[in-house]
């Protein structure tokens, strides 16, 4: 097989295109031939040693990706199956991979493996955030934090899709348009607008009942000044690169509770909960409910330039490497 492998941390032109043996398959795990490989941020932060997981090189960056079983050991997922998996010690940007029967998931009919390497890893932070942790109900007021981006434009899908009001902010007008596109109720330049004073206006001054925050820094900061009585802001992650401090006493004399989110840990501790998230995704799909945002999908060979433009934030939604399988 070959693979991008990083054999010191940096930027994403520190990775290499090389060979690689392939791993023997232990029981319940199989060899998936890969077609689509997803694009996170965390991808970034991973090869630049940065990420919570830090890996020792040489490493293979990529947690999500989708492809046909070549190889099985697994009675569930027999050869030729088309599957999607993720990978909580990454290996993605690869030609082939090994996946083990807990994260593994055999696709829909026709989905196109665009589409499942891009709707695991989002879209189970969303569904947990949304609905395990912040327990939204129809008819909340859902505040999304970089809408247009891979996390934020799945969980706006996944707020609407449950009943919310969702508010939306993201970098500029044509991004704010990609989130009205992607179905939030009001979408906000906070290049231009203050989202503070417009969510108290949408919201005859009582504020979101959810934010969902993968920005950190300001923005968790300001997020504090328009959250409802009794809300809950959603700690996803530090896009910002800056890591905000909870005041006690406001979180005291507002009576909102803060939570952190970190799929991860999902991933290795609940199996299961995993599980039954992509189940529910899946028919949220096939319902036409959610469909992932991909701005781009660009060969595996572009796999370093595709990052630095992630890491740049200049793509919405997310990327998704193909392999032309």
């Amino acid at each position: 097989m070959h693979a991008w492998r990083g054999h010191s941390f940096g930027s994403p032109e520190i990775l290499v295109w090389e060979e690689v043996n392939d791993a023997p398959l232990a029981e319940g795990e199989v060899r998936i031939e890969i077609a689509a490989s997803a694009i996170n941020f965390p991808d970034v932060l991973f090869t630049a040693g940065a990420h919570q997981v830090r890996p020792t090189p040489p490493f293979i960056p990529g947690f999500e990706v989708a492809g046909a079983v070549v190889e099985s050991r697994e009675p569930s997922l027999p050869p030729g199956a088309r599957v999607a998996a993720t990978l909580p010690g990454a290996g993605g940007y690869a030609t082939r991979v090994v996946a083990g029967r807990r994260t593994t998931y055999a696709l829909p009919d026709g989905m196109p493996f665009e589409d499942a390497a891009a709707l695991t890893i989002t879209y189970q932070t969303g569904y947990f955030a949304l609905h395990r942790r912040a327990g939204l109900r129809p008819g909340d007021t859902v505040l999304v934090h970089a809408g247009a981006g891979g996390v934020g434009s799945a969980a706006i899908q996944l707020a609407k899709a449950a009943g919310a009001t969702v508010i939306a902010t993201a970098g500029g007008k044509e991004k704010a348009a990609i989130c009205r596109a992607l179905g939030a109720d009001l979408a906000i330049d906070y290049r231009s607008e203050d989202f503070v004073a417009i969510v108290k206006d949408r919201t005859a001054g009582r504020g979101a009942d959810i934010v969902f925050d993968p920005v950190g820094g300001d923005v968790f900061e300001r997020s504090t000044r328009c959250i409802a009585f009794e809300g809950r802001i959603l700690v996803i992650g530090f896009a910002s690169g800056h890591f905000p401090a909870a005041r006690a006493n406001h979180l005291l004399v507002k009576n909102y509770s803060v939570i952190g989110v970190y799929w991860g840990t999902y991933s290795r501790a609940e199996p299961a909960l995993t599980r039954s998230a992509q189940d529910e995704l899946y028919a949220l799909y096939d319902k036409g409910a959610i469909k992932p945002l991909i701005s781009a999908a660009p060969p595996m060979a572009d796999a370093r330039a595709a990052m630095t433009a992630v890491a740049s934030r200049a793509t919405t939604g997310k990327v998704v490497l193909t392999t032309g399988r």
